[in-house]
């Protein structure tokens, strides 16, 4: 019923959605119970004139079970987050799909640049196409982002897809998305990273098969810049001449954050 009111344009962002609405049904049943309760007690027992204020030890089987009872609810509603988190994290952090491409993401005060393969159909090779706070992908293409960060911590988020993965400088690491319909969606770094982190924002644009092809075929903007003579200025100069950073034996194996 709420699908209609936020946009889910990951294959896996209805299964984060759902995780949340569990942990919501989890916590909000108990908490409603709890407070029926607690209001129930305060009415049964208030103050009277002429009735004296009872001392309960608690150490009673009748009077025990208020306590066990509840508490053993808690760990079977804990039990069922668990699980549910777990496969979900597993789905997504864990067990990645193969790729059907590749895109390196970096993270630098205070921009997002990105390298796409080129029409080679490989990355980190001469025909790369390189942008800064736009990142163009194909719909329902399965998509392996090598993320980093060239100065402090950063945060690269996607709300739409619910993804959110933290940028450590000195580690690339690797993380996965499936788009499921076209159209342009926020990138934001959700992690706070100096004065100008409020202004660290992006766009990932989700093109059809034909207009991912044409985008590459012109080459983007790198293209536009080198046919030119002419630098991208301020943080765009900065991401698009700086050397596409290269795997080495301390980060060739990156791990999920």
């Amino acid at each position: 019923m709420y699908e209609r009111f936020f946009t889910a344009a990951s294959t896996y962002a209805r299964d984060i959605d759902y995780l949340i609405l569990l942990i919501l049904v989890c916590v909000g049943f108990g908490f409603i119970v709890a407070e029926i309760v607690f209001f129930g007690f305060i009415f049964k027992f208030r103050a009277q004139d002429g009735v004296k204020t009872q001392y309960v030890t608690g150490e009673e089987k009748s009077q025990k079970k208020w306590v066990s009872m509840p508490h053993y609810l808690v760990l079977v509603l804990d039990v069922l987050i668990v699980i549910g988190a777990l496969k979900v994290w597993s789905d997504i952090k864990i067990e990645m799909p193969e790729p059907d491409a590749k895109i390196r993401v970096i993270g630098q005060q205070w921009a997002w640049s990105f390298v796409h393969e080129g029409a080679d159909g490989k990355l980190d090779t001469a025909d790369d196409i390189r942008t800064v706070e736009e990142l163009h992908v194909e719909v329902n293409k399965t998509y392996h982002f090598l993320l980093e960060a060239r100065d402090v911590l950063h945060s690269f988020s996607v709300p739409a897809f619910r993804l959110k993965q933290d940028a450590v400088p000195g580690r690339v690491i690797t993380g996965w998305f499936k788009a499921t319909e076209t159209g342009t969606f926020d990138i934001q770094c959700a992690e706070i990273c100096g004065v100008g982190h409020g202004i660290m924002a992006a766009r990932i644009i989700i093109d059809s098969p034909e207009d991912y092809a044409a985008w590459v075929k012109k080459g983007g903007p790198t293209a536009f810049w080198a046919a030119s003579n002419v630098k991208a200025p301020g943080a765009a100069k900065a991401a698009i001449d700086a050397p596409t950073p290269t795997l080495t034996a301390n980060n060739a194996a990156p791990l999920p954050q």
